[in-house]
């Protein structure tokens, strides 16, 4: 996969760039991911301290999974689109997207496996298809790619932020603006190892919202994703006083029984690899959100 080079990337270290900018990484796994030579720049193999010059072309790949004994299972995925380079695929909340270790099967990538004729191989045998993920208890739609190229080039879409990615969210308090943007680095936190925070040093995360209903103590919201860092929109929506209804790692206690965060992947819209055209993708809200949102009053999406 090319790496497209940002201005502020220029003069600044390998290695410190490419961990701003790859997702679930650190800066060891960088590092040593250029050492393997999975890491290049113009076709060569450099040190993590290599200074990067402007018009240098920087290449990425995954590693190669082996030995997985990942098994196709039909779990019954509902297919909003498939053609021979791309799919839609609506993931169920309490579903995990790929295996791991110690978790082979049910995932959504063993019912891809079964559902689907091919998969992309990049991302090795544990992730093929995957583009980008949500989070476990996250429903909602993904892109999945079917071979490599249609891969590459939806991977660049999202390096370039132009994937219209939009989430629907419950969210405790009432946000008094109509509209805001929240601009804040996350990465690991550092008194947390498994949850993520916003920090100095993490990566870039800008997420825009606007409301689209308010209740007596609460807010639903549409999220539009500028970035996608790990449980990007929990994180944000915590860190400025308005955590997910239902969030078990940042949100606060709740009356409703809603088995993880109120978040929905409604909406993935992109250029489809082959024949250029723009295509958006929606999808309702699961049953036990419409669920909540009934209890709080009418409501229109």
């Amino acid at each position: 996969m090319k790496i497209n080079l940002t201005e502020d990337a220029i003069g600044k270290r390998l290695d410190q760039f490419l961990v701003q900018i790859i997702e679930d990484t650190s800066r060891t796994d960088v590092q040593n991911r250029i050492k393997e030579g999975l890491i290049t720049v113009n076709g060569n193999t450099v040190k993590p301290n290599y200074k990067i010059k402007e018009d240098d072309l920087i290449e990425y790949l995954e590693r190669e999974l082996v030995d997985s004994e990942i098994k196709p299972e039909n779990l019954n995925l509902d297919i909003i689109y498939e053609d021979e380079a791309v799919a839609v695929v609506y993931k169920p909340k309490g579903m995990v997207v790929h295996p791991a270790a110690g978790n082979n099967s049910g995932t959504f990538v063993n019912g891809l496996m079964y559902q689907l004729d091919s998969l992309s191989g990049i991302n090795g045998e544990l992730r093929p298809g995957i583009v980008h993920r949500i989070d476990k208890d996250t429903s909602g739609l993904l892109m999945v790619a079917k071979n490599d190229v249609a891969h590459r080039d939806l991977s660049e879409q999202l390096q370039n932020k132009t994937v219209d990615r939009k989430y629907v969210a419950l969210v405790h308090g009432v946000i008094p603006h109509n509209k805001g943007t929240i601009d804040a680095p996350i990465g690991r936190n550092p008194k947390e190892r498994q949850e993520m925070a916003v920090v100095d040093n993490g990566k870039d995360a800008v997420t825009h919202f606007n409301v689209i209903e308010r209740y007596e103590d609460y807010t639903l919201l549409e999220c539009v994703l500028e970035t996608g860092r790990t449980h990007q929109i929990r994180v944000h929506m915590n860190y400025i006083g308005y955590p997910i209804v239902g969030d078990p790692k940042y949100g606060q206690k709740t009356k409703f029984k809603t088995n993880g965060q109120l978040l929905h992947a409604g909406t993935v819209g992109f250029i489809h690899p082959t024949t250029k055209e723009h295509l958006v993708f929606k999808s309702e809200l699961p049953v036990e959100f419409t669920e909540v949102l009934n209890e709080l009053g009418e409501f229109e999406v």
